[in-house]
């Protein structure tokens, strides 16, 4: 499994940090976790454009995390080559009536050539082959999730933005890699992390690696020093498991 750093920034409008989202190759499917603004081209960056990707999962429906959703799709309809093999979109609670809402607005986002299934996976899990994706709810928005991917015994979890959550604990607890937001080093907003709470996390957690995401410009002023397991993130990172 291999995970690509699409971007590790915030609704914040920076040249440094394109606004969060990830990209898994996984040995069946292409994922990719959250479509803020800006990630179809971003895609194009890294070599990959709509059509190669199997699955989208949304972690909630803030605009950084979600405005590229229709972009994504319209490009399906439009691109180059229109969109022959499936496509799943997962999300939390009320995604249904969220991708219903985009499509009255921009009814061009409706498949034409191909199979979409848009699927709530809040605090459940789904197998697809050998492959394991679980989510848990977090303590962000009321769709918010967690997401944990697994694949031959080696697993990635997600947190989306959130604050402190118990489920968030018992989806991280000793994975292989905990991609986490923490919005800021020291001050705290409700429903981010600083690096206090995030470290009461992987504590309680033991994951292997921790890499920094969603980071807005305080990170950019922070001297501190961060010690294993923790990595700052920045866009364009891999991580291979």
């Amino acid at each position: 499994m291999i995970i690509k750093v699409l971007g590790t920034g915030t609704s914040v409008p920076s040249l440094k940090r394109a606004s969060s989202a990830y990209l898994v190759m996984t040995d069946q499917l292409t994922i990719l976790i959250d479509v803020g603004p800006s990630v179809v081209r971003r895609l194009l960056e890294f070599g990959y454009a709509v059509n190669d990707v199997d699955l989208v999962i949304l972690t909630h429906f803030h605009v950084d995390h979600s405005a590229d959703l229709s972009t994504f799709l319209f490009a399906c309809n439009y691109g180059i080559k229109p969109r022959t093999k499936p496509l799943l979109v997962i999300g939390g609670q009320g995604i249904m009536r969220f991708y219903r809402g985009l499509s009255c607005i921009y009814p061009w986002i409706l498949p034409k050539t191909y199979r979409l299934t848009v699927k709530s996976l809040a605090r459940k899990s789904m197998e697809i082959g050998n492959l394991c994706i679980e989510t848990c709810r977090v303590n962000h928005n009321r769709e918010s999730i967690g997401v944990k991917i697994e694949e031959n015994g080696k697993s990635v979890v997600f947190s989306g933005d959130t604050d402190y959550s118990r489920s968030l604990v018992n989806l991280v607890r000793h994975a292989d890699l905990f991609i986490a937001e923490c919005a800021f080093p020291e001050r705290k907003i409700e429903g981010h992390m600083n690096l206090a709470v995030l470290d009461r996390i992987v504590k309680e957690a033991r994951p292997e690696r921790v890499i920094i995401s969603h980071l807005y410009p305080d990170w950019e002023s922070y001297k501190g020093v961060l010690h294993a397991p923790y990595l700052i993130g920045e866009d364009r990172m891999e991580a291979e498991l």
